[in-house]
């Protein structure tokens, strides 16, 4: 069950364009039922194909020709029975008369029967359609309609709904009109929209129908269908390019090269995430409610193939971060400068005070010093404003102490060093702590001491010369409890990276060293900041031995991020992650890698080690970091996928358990 994508709560869809025969259904039904057939053997449950793609879309007056729509329906009733051994439903589009109409249909075939057929509502009468010519609009048609042998629903207020998810229907023009037939299915409950198209190609039509398809998918929080005509209709007067695509939630999942005469677009829609993602949106629900819609739902049942089934869409290794450069390049402009003018804003508010930070010289504390100065430049205020301390304790490295110094100085901002190993050894005495004589026991409160002096220090500094202290802690820290509570990294006046993941910092460093925001000095030292293990730096290491690493006890960022932002965007099971992460990072060498990813770092993970991190991340998530949480400083919120702000995206209760998200992780295999 675990490997199964239908067990996982995903539903195959193939968007499907054929060469098409002109006026001759047999033959186009023939064709079909090949498609149909190569679907069906990769596990397809729903393959939608062009308009009027048993006759071709391009007949014109031919539409009215008896004989035409005597063998359409002769060629559907030979699809259904031979398609009825198959395990999936089809829509295909073709003429349809009812009650002295000739309608525009999509009909919906499955396991030998027509459930029903859906009327186009909208036809276009300009530019080079004249469908009014031949066709009636489906709008206000609520009749039955026959062919020899069994009868189906024709109207346009109708959806197909089985127990792994809901599709409904719009017919190409229906798209384009500005409340769209699609959007009503959506409200009804449709987690799927197709749209069968008979769209001839112009130049940039194909990027308007795919803007289109996306703003929509975004706003109905449903994947979209597209399936166009394409090779074989009358180029007359026009041209067709059989372009095909399946978008999800405003993501592109998969598209078709175009002009090549028969294609397949293959994806694996997020039925559970569509779902989940209308839970979290109450709007959706009360514009289903407002419009009061009544739809008629045709049930049918799909046998689940079973086994490894493999997974046919791109899960991205770095939620967080885009792999595409140009949109990461702009979401990394987008997050500086939210962080930067959030920064300016509490400065303004409270009279201009000067800013107090430690630097550690490690990713956090530096990134929080260069949203810091550019904050103060365009305030027009001297970067000397910026009070920057670095508190060497037991364990800091000449490395991260010299990357603090030279960033500070590289700045030009004030800067000092206050060692806080005379004040950390007075503290573990009085305490009767054995470190305090040199012995090494460095257990919680060794590291405590050190991390709750540092922030003690800060906040009487800021007192004294009349600033604020300016907070580094991000949002995987913070999800993963990995502070310390109260006189501690925990606490600040603001915090600029509260609503920033660890691996977005990481990126966002990178990008304001390639885009010029400050000087090659201050490049050359973020590098070598990137370039150095993420530590606390509070316990000594021995002669030889590795410096104690984060990442060694909480887990390696990059699958933490991942479990956050499934967890806090659309709170998903836990063994749902794991199907996810496993597909994202069980093989180093598929799919592709956000820009500037060190090869070193380039790694897989194995399912038992998926499954031991994301044991680490729910036990600390939901057992016993929300105190922590429940006192967080105030910050902006910077990424789609959520913050973890008391006031803002996540609300629990304090003494909740992690129970019963450790037993759905069992649901893993080891």
């Amino acid at each position: 069950m675990f490997y199964n994508i239908y067990d996982q709560g995903f539903a195959r869809v193939a968007a499907c364009s054929l060469p098409v025969a002109l006026a001759q259904p047999l033959a186009n039904a023939e064709r079909t039922l090949e498609a149909a057939k190569l679907a069906a053997k990769r596990s397809v449950a729903l393959a939608v194909f062009p308009e009027l793609g048993l006759t071709g879309y391009s007949l014109d007056d031919l539409f009215m020709q008896q004989t035409l729509l005597d063998d359409t329906r002769k060629a559907l009733d030979w699809l259904a029975e031979r398609t009825s051994k198959l395990n999936l439903a089809l829509v295909v589009g073709a003429p349809l008369l009812v009650e002295g109409r000739i309608l525009n249909c999509a009909l919906v075939l499955h396991k030998g029967k027509i459930l029903g057929a859906v009327p186009k509502q909208y036809l276009p009468n300009y530019r080079e359609f004249y469908e009014h010519r031949q066709f009636a609009s489906g709008f206000d048609v609520d009749s039955i309609g026959s062919t020899d042998k069994r009868e189906f629903p024709v109207t346009a207020a109708q959806l197909f709904t089985c127990e792994q998810f809901t599709f409904g229907i719009e017919v190409c023009e229906d798209m384009w009109v500005p409340l769209s037939p699609g959007s009503e299915a959506a409200l009804a409950g449709a987690e799927i929209v197709v749209n069968i198209s008979g769209s001839p190609i112009t130049v940039a039509k194909a990027r308007e129908r795919k803007l289109l398809a996306q703003s929509f998918s975004d706003r109905a929080s449903c994947a979209y269908v597209y399936a166009a005509a394409g090779a074989g209709e009358s180029s007359t007067d026009l041209s067709w390019d059989g372009q095909t695509f399946v978008y999800e939630c405003g993501e592109l999942l998969a598209e078709s090269e175009r002009f090549l005469g028969q294609t397949m677009t293959v994806a694996d829609v997020d039925v559970m995430a569509i779902r989940q993602n209308r839970l979290r949106q109450g709007t959706f629900d009360d514009n289903r409610r407002a419009r009061g819609l009544e739809y008629e739902k045709v049930d049918f049942a799909l046998t689940v193939p079973s086994g490894d089934l493999g997974l046919e869409r791109k899960v991205a290794r770095f939620p967080f971060v885009p792999d595409d450069p140009e949109r990461l390049d702009q979401d990394c402009y987008e997050a500086y400068n939210i962080q930067v003018s959030a920064l300016m804003r509490r400065l303004a508010s409270i009279n201009q005070p000067k800013i107090v930070i430690g630097v550690s010289g490690g990713l956090d504390s530096s990134h929080a010093l260069i949203v810091a100065a550019k904050a103060l430049d365009r305030l027009g205020r001297p970067r000397t404003d910026i009070l920057a301390y670095t508190m060497p304790g037991f364990a800091t490295s000449s490395g991260t102490k010299n990357n603090a110094t030279a960033l500070a100085q590289a700045l030009g901002v004030s800067f000092e060093v206050l060692d806080i190993k005379p004040t950390a050894r007075r503290m573990l005495r009085e305490l009767g702590h054995p470190a305090a004589d040199g012995k090494p026991e460095y257990d919680v409160t060794f590291e405590n001491v050190q991390a709750g002096l540092r922030t003690d220090y800060l906040f009487r500094l800021a007192g004294y010369k009349g600033g604020i202290v300016l907070g580094t802690g991000d949002l995987s820290e913070t999800a993963l409890g990995w502070c310390t509570y109260g006189v501690g990294d925990q606490m600040s006046h603001y915090n600029v990276n509260t609503g920033v993941p660890k691996t977005l910092i990481q990126y966002l460093m990178r990008w304001v060293i390639a885009s010029g925001q400050f000087s090659a000095e201050v490049g050359a030292t973020l590098q070598a900041i990137l370039d150095t293990e993420i530590s606390p730096e509070l316990v000594p290491a021995k002669p030889g031995e590795k410096p104690q690493s984060t990442q060694d006890a909480i887990g390696p960022y990059a699958l933490q991020d991942f479990n956050l932002f499934y967890t806090l965007r659309y709170g998903m099971p836990p063994s749902r992650i794991a199907f996810l992460a496993y597909h994202a990072w069980s093989d180093a060498a598929a799919g592709q890698w956000p820009a500037g990813v060190p090869d070193a770092e380039r790694v897989a993970y194995t399912l038992p080690e998926i499954k031991r991190w994301l044991r680490v991340f729910l036990s600390r998530f939901f057992g016993f970091s929300q105190f922590k949480r429940s006192a967080l400083p105030n910050g902006p919120k910077v990424v789609r996928g959520g913050s973890l702000s008391p006031r803002g995206d996540w609300r629990m209760p304090t003494d909740a358990s992690a129970e019963i998200w450790l037993k759905e992780l069992e649901n893993v295999p080891e």
